[in-house]
């Protein structure tokens, strides 16, 4: 028989406070005021906010392959301590995730792990050569019910190969999530184009090209009546453009990263490459812009982006490191400094970011559900008034690039459960779901 556990006096995501929730047999199955239960763990939640589970929508977890830079076993980990009960796996392992076997390898990893919901990611074409379109079928009807297919960190710039796609997944309520760079105006680009580039001397990354993707793109998800998620959304252009698009009904939605909403292009001046991502970072006006969009609905949902790479590949010179930053364990702090403290967003439009709508993306139905009597138990409870300073070799991820080292930064998740049991209690990793298996 599994533990049952009681939280005692929570406040959730509408601002509702005193509430208790009973967990048992994976679901919440009692919810009120001062409810007792006898063999229940209580765990006291006075002053900490409860949430429906985390959902990234945008993971890298570099299995297979790649395991130097990061496991599913340890990047699970990370997600959990994170608040995550629900990561999405990009394609770009080595394989690619480009056929029903690997997207099942990376399914089964997963459920071995124990630690969240591991959805993969199917690519949208072969090898993510953009020539031709993967097993997006087979991989949609195979045991990870793939839902979502991209070919991120590559545009799929062939106009013709990406309506082709979009008119695919139609079939299975599937969803195309676009990487938007075209790349022959990014060709040996280094940062953002603008002053700072132009002060270093740094091959420029202008803007449009990533708004005339997603301009294109929307355009052909009005045409053939499909979903278009874009990934990372990081200019001002960008969120006028998907703004207009919403506007007129197309099925499109948008995530923008917890570093676009925070840092910008400056930074590079200090030629750390832990700041070289893509898309890169973007300026002042442009995190104004983001955060705005997120506030107000434009932009859906907060995807990390998480990307761990080897210190080799980071601590080099400039020119030569890879793009990227991790971003699971710093996620809620990130949106709680720049969002919800800002004054732009409350714990209800938090949860609705960052879980709610991210499941709905991903079509995750155990996912992101109400705290209701009955729903599977997948909870977050946050400790808002925490402060923490970031230090990368504390983390569970094997990727020591984080952007945020040595910031000071506010909330603290303090326990994660995942289908009803604590896979992170007091803030340290517990134990993984004992129902964890492989397949």
């Amino acid at each position: 028989m599994s533990t049952s556990y009681l939280i005692k006096g929570a406040t959730i995501a509408t601002g509702e406070a005193g509430v208790d929730v009973l967990v048992s047999d994976g679901r919440i199955a009692d919810r009120g005021r001062s409810l007792s239960a006898a063999g229940a763990v209580v765990l006291d939640a006075d002053g900490l906010i409860l949430l429906p589970g985390m959902v990234d929508i945008h993971t890298h977890l570099r299995e297979p392959g790649r395991e130097d830079a990061e496991t599913v076993e340890s990047g699970t980990r990370a997600a959990a301590l994170g608040g995550y009960t629900a990561v999405h796996a990009m394609a770009n392992s080595m394989p690619v995730a480009d056929t029903a076997g690997v997207v099942e390898q990376v399914h089964a990893l997963g459920r071995r792990a124990g630690w969240v919901d591991v959805r993969p990611v199917g690519a949208v074409t072969v090898g993510l050569a953009g020539e031709r379109l993967a097993e997006l079928g087979a991989m949609a009807e195979s045991r990870a019910r793939v839902r979502v297919f991209s070919d991120d960190g590559i545009c799929v710039s062939d106009p013709v190969l990406m309506r082709r796609a979009l008119e695919y997944v139609k079939a299975f309520d599937g969803v195309v999530a676009q990487h938007a760079q075209e790349p022959r105006l990014t060709e040996g680009a280094q940062m953002n184009e603008g002053a700072v580039s132009a002060v270093l001397g740094l091959a420029g990354w202008p803007a449009v090209a990533e708004e005339s993707i997603i301009a294109r793109d929307v355009l052909l998800a009005q045409h053939v009546g499909s979903r278009l998620h874009v990934c990372h959304v990081s200019t001002a252009g960008s969120v006028d453009i998907i703004r207009w698009a919403k506007q007129r009904g197309v099925k499109v939605t948008a995530e923008v990263t917890p570093h676009h909403l925070l840092l910008t292009d400056e930074l590079v001046r200090s030629w750390d490459p832990v700041y070289k991502v893509n898309p890169p970072l973007r300026t002042n006006d442009d995190v104004t812009a983001l955060r705005e969009a997120l506030a107000d609905g434009t932009i859906d949902v907060v995807g990390t982006d998480h990307a761990p790479h080897p210190s080799e590949h980071k601590e080099c010179e400039w020119a030569q490191a890879a793009m990227g930053m991790t971003g699971l364990e710093t996620a809620l702090s990130v949106v709680q400094h720049s969002m919800i403290e800002t004054g732009l967003m409350d714990w209800s439009r938090f949860a609705d970011a960052t879980s709610i709508l991210p499941a709905r993306i991903g079509r995750v139905e155990t996912q992101g559900r109400p705290l209701e009597v009955g729903e599977m138990a997948n909870l977050t409870l946050v400790d808002p008034a925490a402060r923490w300073t970031v230090d990368p070799h504390k983390m569970a991820t094997k990727g020591r690039n984080s952007p945020f080292a040595g910031l000071e930064l506010p909330g603290a998740v303090v326990a994660t459960f995942f289908a009803g049991h604590p896979t992170v209690l007091e803030g340290r990793l517990n134990t993984p779901h004992p129902d964890a298996q492989g397949e």
